[in-house]
C-alpha cells in the first residue's frame, strides 16, 4: 500500500523555511543568526531546580492541568499586570506557547470560522487554523514612522459575520514591534464591538527595551471575558527546549483550549515545571539583566548592519531586527537569504516566509540573542555583500 497524501488543508505546512535554512547553515557551516533561540543556558538556580526535581523522582506524569506549584507561580506572576486567576480553573500548563495557542484554536473555533491574523505572523498560526478547519483573515502591519503599528481601521474592515476570533503577538515576531496603548486599545475595541474572542502570544513578555510596555491584551476594558492570554518560560530563562508554556484565560476558556491540549501532548515534563515554578518566583532579576543584555546586543547588530549596508528597522523587544536589503542592490531578500550561507556563512531568514501578501519583500530577519562574539563575526562576513 502507498504512503497516503498529505491532506490538503496541511500541504501548505508540510516544509518550512525555517526548517530549511537551519539545515543549510548547518551544511556551510554558517553563523545562524536565522534562528531564535539563544546561545547560553538560563539562571543557574533554574537548572539546579530541574536536577534536583530529577533527583527527588519527580519523573512521571504531572497532574493534567499542570503542577500546583508552577499554576501557583503563573497566577503570581501575572499579578504584576493587575490581572488574578485561579490556579485550579483558569491556569493551563502547555507544551510551549506553541501549543497552547494551537490547543485554543482547536478548542474554541469551529470548522467554517475566521480567524484574524496580523501580517507578518508566527507560522504555527495558520497551521493552527488550517488544523482546526477554520480560514483565516490577514491583516497587514502597516510601517509607521519607522516601525510596524496595526491598521485598527484596517482591521475593522476584516471582520465578517464568520470571524470568531484574531490572535495577537506582542512584542512581535518578526518585527521586532511592541504595540502601544492605542493600538492595543483599537484592537479591543474591534473585538468587543464584534464578540470576538483573543488569543494572545506574549512569548517575548519581558523581552523588551527603551520606554517600551508590555501591556496584556486581556487587562483592557471588555476582553478579561474574551482573551486566552499565552506565555512560556523559553525566552524569558533560555530554556526554548524545555517547551513549558501556560495558557491563562477566564475558566471556560481554559477548559476549552485543556479538551484540546490533552489529546495532543497529554501533559508537559514534570520537572521542568518544578524548575520554571522556581525561576518565575525567585529569578526575575536575572530575567530583567538578560533584557539588558539583549538591548545592548541589538545596537550592536543594528549598528553593525548599518556599517555593512543595510537599512535597519526599529525594534522594540524580542530576539529580532529586521533589515532592508535594497541599499545593498538587492530586491528578493528571499534569495538573498538562500544565497548568504554559500556566499558569506551568514544564515538569516526572509520576512515574506511570515507572509502570503506583498510589502516585505526586501526585508530579512536577524537574531541578535547570540554571543558577541558570534554577532561579531556575522557583521565581519557581512561586509562582504557591500556592492
Amino acid at each position: 500500500m502507498s504512503e497516503p497524501a498529505l491532506v490538503p488543508r496541511l500541504r501548505p505546512f508540510a516544509s518550512t523555511v525555517f526548517a530549511e535554512m537551519t539545515a543549510l547553515a548547518v551544511r556551510t557551516k554558517s553563523v545562524n543568526l536565522g534562528q531564535g533561540f539563544p546561545d547560553t543556558d538560563g539562571p543557574r538556580g533554574m537548572l539546579d531546580a530541574a536536577k534536583q526535581a530529577i533527583d527527588d523522582g519527580i519523573n512521571q506524569y504531572p497532574p493534567g492541568q499542570g503542577r500546583p506549584e508552577l499554576l501557583d507561580a503563573v497566577a503570581q506572576h501575572r499579578i504584576r499586570y493587575g490581572t488574578h486567576y485561579d490556579p485550579a480553573s483558569e491556569i493551563l500548563v502547555t507544551t510551549g506557547a506553541t501549543e497552547g495557542i494551537t490547543a485554543a484554536v482547536l478548542g474554541l473555533i469551529d470548522a467554517g470560522d475566521e480567524v484574524i491574523v496580523l501580517e507578518p505572523y508566527y507560522d504555527s498560526y495558520a497551521a493552527a487554523i488550517a488544523l482546526a478547519g477554520a480560514s483565516k483573515r490577514v491583516v497587514s502591519l502597516t510601517q509607521r514612522e519607522g516601525r510596524f503599528a496595526v491598521d485598527v481601521d484596517a482591521l475593522r474592515a476584516a471582520v465578517t459575520p464568520r470571524t470568531k476570533a484574531i490572535i495577537v503577538n506582542s512584542p512581535h515576531n518578526p518585527t521586532g514591534t511592541v504595540f502601544t496603548r492605542e493600538e492595543l486599545a483599537g484592537i479591543a475595541q474591534v473585538c468587543v464591538d464584534n464578540d470576538l474572542l483573543a488569543i494572545t502570544d506574549e512569548v517575548y513578555e519581558h523581552l523588551i527595551f527603551g520606554d517600551a510596555e508590555h501591556i496584556p491584551l486581556t487587562t483592557l476594558p471588555g476582553m478579561a471575558e474574551r482573551t486566552v492570554s499565552v506565555s512560556s518560560a523559553g525566552k524569558s530563562f533560555n530554556c526554548t527546549g524545555w517547551k513549558i508554556g501556560w495558557v491563562c484565560g477566564r475558566a471556560e476558556l481554559v477548559a476549552a483550549t485543556r479538551a484540546a491540549k490533552q489529546f495532543l501532548t497529554f501533559v508537559s515534563g514534570a520537572p521542568f515545571q518544578v524548575a520554571v515554578a522556581h525561576a518565575l518566583r525567585t529569578e526575575l532579576d536575572w530575567v530583567g539583566r538578560l533584557r539588558d543584555s539583549l538591548s545592548e546586543k541589538h545596537d550592536r547588530l543594528a549598528a553593525g548592519l548599518t556599517k555593512a549596508g543595510f537599512d535597519v528597522l526599529s525594534s522594540a523587544g524580542t530576539y529580532f531586527v529586521c533589515a532592508d536589503v535594497r541599499p545593498l542592490g538587492y530586491s528578493d531578500a528571499t534569495e538573498l537569504a538562500w544565497r548568504l550561507p554559500e556566499r558569506v556563512g551568514v544564515a538569516a531568514v526572509p520576512v515574506s516566509a511570515f507572509a502570503e501578501s506583498g510589502g516585505y519583500e526586501h526585508l530579512l530577519r536577524f537574531a541578535f540573542c547570540k554571543s558577541n562574539e558570534v554577532l561579531d563575526e556575522a557583521i565581519s562576513r557581512l561586509h562582504q555583500l557591500a556592492p
